[in-house]
């Protein structure tokens, strides 16, 4: 792509440095746990063309494919080592991620809030910056580091750290509705919500602290469905299905 065609597809984006939040469900496919190759490589294509359309991303992902710290598996034990657990996960599925995308040509950094600096660096929000100024994919890996704190709580932190324009949630529906569709089929579709209105109705769609922090800087939230082909592009340009959370009116 040369630059003039990368200008004018950076034009068309409604955001142009984002963090995109993949929960660990949506690399397990159609499997029951772990990770689907197939499915992570057609995740990096995602980002692969959202990278081409002049983006900056930068990404945190979940562990629940693996390990969850309030999952049924963790019963019965402490709770902040069952956490400790969970960000592990979340350490394996970055890398496993950081490998698709390196095979399709995109350069890409893992930043863990654990230090392990056999497998990947320590977070430093300045050398992360640095990183996206370079073009490069960041990484996000271990949550905030912290045992009690979700990743989506991580992602909301990211990226106001990193001075996103927009957090991008990809879930497994089309946005944000009044109740799971799967389940309730007269459950009402939102376009827009505000982050008021997603507390006040305890809307299931990333936990309080999550939503308070994003409301805090500012940042708008766009619920899309990861699992449809050109669901990140969409999220980016305002052209595919997704609700916005924002106190900002459409």
């Amino acid at each position: 792509m040369t630059q003039s065609s990368t200008e004018k597809s950076s034009a068309s984006l409604r955001y142009r440095r984002v963090l995109l939040k993949i929960s660990g469900e949506a690399l397990m496919g159609s499997g029951q746990y772990g990770i689907d190759n197939e499915t992570v490589s057609r995740i990096a294509n995602e980002i692969k063309d959202a990278k081409e359309l002049g983006a900056e991303i930068c990404l945190v992902i979940g562990g629940g494919n693996i390990f969850r710290g309030v999952s049924p598996a963790a019963q019965g034990m402490e709770r902040a080592s069952a956490d400790y657990m969970g960000m592990l996960a979340t350490v394996m599925n970055a890398l496993a991620v950081q490998n698709a995308l390196e095979r399709i040509g995109l350069y890409t950094r893992v930043l863990s809030a654990i230090e392990m600096t056999a497998i990947c660096e320590p977070y430093i929000r300045r050398r992360a910056l640095r990183h996206m100024e370079k073009g490069r994919i960041v990484i996000f890996a271990a949550g905030t580091g912290n045992p009690f704190f979700t990743t989506d709580t991580a992602a909301a932190l990211r990226a106001a750290e990193m001075g996103c324009d927009a957090l991008l949630k990809g879930t497994q529906v089309d946005g944000v509705y009044s109740a799971d569709p799967k389940l309730d089929p007269d459950a009402e579709r939102f376009e827009h919500l505000s982050y008021h209105e997603v507390l006040m109705r305890d809307l299931k769609v990333m936990d309080q602290a999550a939503i308070s922090l994003t409301r805090e800087s500012d940042i708008p939230i766009v619920v899309f469905p990861i699992g449809v082909g050109g669901g990140v592009v969409g999220a980016l340009t305002g052209e595919g299905a997704s609700t916005v959370i924002s106190d900002q009116k459409p």
